[in-house]
């Protein structure tokens, strides 16, 4: 009778037994497991981050972070003296205030000379340079050149390291390239990029430009600073950044090494920058201007004007040409051929060829200094047109009298009309024209008075563009105009 019951119990516990024993090993199985991966770094992409990482470790002590001060100057007011009167004290209505400015630099020589940009020193009162070695100095400017926004300074310091000058003629598009400065005064904050672009000119910084563009991040601060490739040779200065914001947004610009070692070279040796000058003023080609020209092509300077007794007068180039070659060398755009000819030897004589009514002309021309009163390039653009009907409807001229020249202070020899009114949207408009400017030419035929201009005007047909060379204040260009 008490075998039953002796049963019973030893099979229950012989059943949780099996269960606790298939549950754990049910677990177990089920559990996820975490072994431990450490991924496989192939070889040339740890080389390559300690080749980064080098070249930083070289580059760095060169570099170094510069504060300026400069003191600023409210223009005065006829109320001055009657908040004198109420605030006799200094409590923040003060004349003058103090601005400070961060940027870059980077060590040019062992003995102090730092390179950086002109607006980082800029009619500065106090200059302090601090090395990355965290030693401070005063420094004084040695001498600046706005036109590029170049200066040197230099700090009483010895056996200082520099970085290798880099070529950058020799630069390609999609290079790697470092940022090297002290970007809202995060001492030397390190950056990388490419080379977006180079050859940059018409950006609006500086009057001389051949910016290399890059996507290396650039900020307030960086400027100054400098921007090498991977060999660790200083390549560019950095300038400036196109941004909405005021911070980085993809795009920066410095003034290439060849550039910067040249204008560095003359403030040293001669405390300025002396540039050539052959006396001409030249615009871009655009396409509208090509076609009036007849050619298929949108290459080359446009010479809209002659300086009286210059040295390309002298050599037989005339208004109207078109400049195809500079020295040898191939001239793409205005800031192409400005550059070059600013960069000549003064003393030189140049060979220029030419395009003057489908043939093409070689001559020679003198390089002079450029005056200080006058430049050598003057750029006017000319904006696309895309209007249908009469290329001169919507402008209205008049008669060039001594009153006109007067006031817009034109030569009394000038021959033409008077702009005196555009209308809106129309093909003057369109192409920039504006009151006040005298048409001289209209399709490469001199305009003496209004009825001569009224005469070729009735000439031209609904689908004829126009061609017109224009004088405002002085500064010559031609200006395409295409039918509305």
């Amino acid at each position: 009778m008490k075998r039953p019951y002796v049963l019973i119990p030893s099979l229950l516990l012989i059943g949780f037994l099996l269960g606790g024993v298939t549950y754990h090993l049910m677990s177990r199985n089920s559990a996820p497991s975490y072994i431990p991966f450490t991924p496989r770094v192939h070889g040339s992409i740890a080389d390559t981050s300690r080749g980064f990482s080098e070249i930083v470790r070289a580059i760095s002590p060169a570099v170094v972070n510069i504060a300026s001060v400069k003191t600023l100057k409210r223009q005065p007011t006829p109320f001055d003296e009657f908040f004198d009167f109420l605030y006799p004290f200094p409590d923040g209505h003060s004349k003058k205030w103090k601005e400070q400015s961060l940027g870059s630099g980077v060590i040019a020589s062992p003995d102090g000379y730092i390179l950086t940009n002109y607006h980082v020193i800029e009619q500065s009162d106090d200059i302090k340079v601090i090395l990355f070695d965290k030693r401070s100095f005063r420094a004084k400017v040695i001498g600046s050149d706005p036109k590029t926004d170049l200066a040197v300074i230099r700090i009483s310091a010895r056996d200082l390291p520099l970085v290798p000058w880099g070529d950058s003629d020799k630069l390609q598009v999609g290079e790697f390239v470092l940022a090297i400065g002290n970007p809202f005064a995060l001492s030397h904050t390190v950056t990388m990029g490419i080379v977006s672009a180079v050859g940059r000119a018409d950006v609006g910084i500086a009057d001389y430009e051949n910016f290399i563009q890059t996507d290396a991040a650039i900020n307030p601060g960086n400027s100054g600073g400098p921007l090498v490739n991977i060999k660790g040779e200083l390549i560019g200065i950095n300038t400036a950044i196109f941004s909405k914001t005021g911070g980085y947004q993809g795009i920066g610009f410095a003034v290439p090494s060849n550039m910067v070692r040249l204008i560095m070279d003359q403030l040293l040796k001669k405390g300025k920058v002396v540039r050539g000058w052959i006396g001409v003023t030249i615009q871009e080609l655009t396409p509208e201007l090509a076609q009036k020209f007849g050619l298929k092509l949108s290459e080359g300077a446009l010479v809209s004007d002659i300086a009286q007794g210059g040295p390309a007068g002298l050599a037989g180039i005339m208004r109207g040409d078109i400049i195809l070659e500079f020295d040898g060398k191939k001239v793409d755009d205005v800031g192409v051929l400005r550059n070059m000819v600013a960069q000549s030897r003064v003393g030189a004589r140049v060979q220029v060829k030419l395009l003057r009514r489908d043939k093409i002309l070689d001559t020679a021309v003198n390089i002079v200094e450029l005056p200080s009163d006058n430049s050598d390039m003057l750029q006017v653009s000319s904006a696309k047109q895309e209007s249908d009907g009469n290329a001169l409807s919507g402008m209205a001229a008049a008669d060039v009298n001594r009153a006109v020249m007067k006031q817009l202070g034109i030569e009394k020899d000038e021959k033409g009309v008077v702009v005196v009114k555009i209308e809106p949207d129309s093909p003057a408009d369109d192409a920039g024209l504006k009151k006040g400017d005298i048409v001289e030419e209209i399709d490469r035929q001199k305009v003496s008075n209004l009825n001569e201009f009224n005469r070729m005007a009735a000439k031209v047909k609904p689908s004829d563009s126009v061609l017109l060379f224009v004088n405002r204040g002085g500064k010559k260009f031609y200006v395409a105009l295409s039918p509305q």
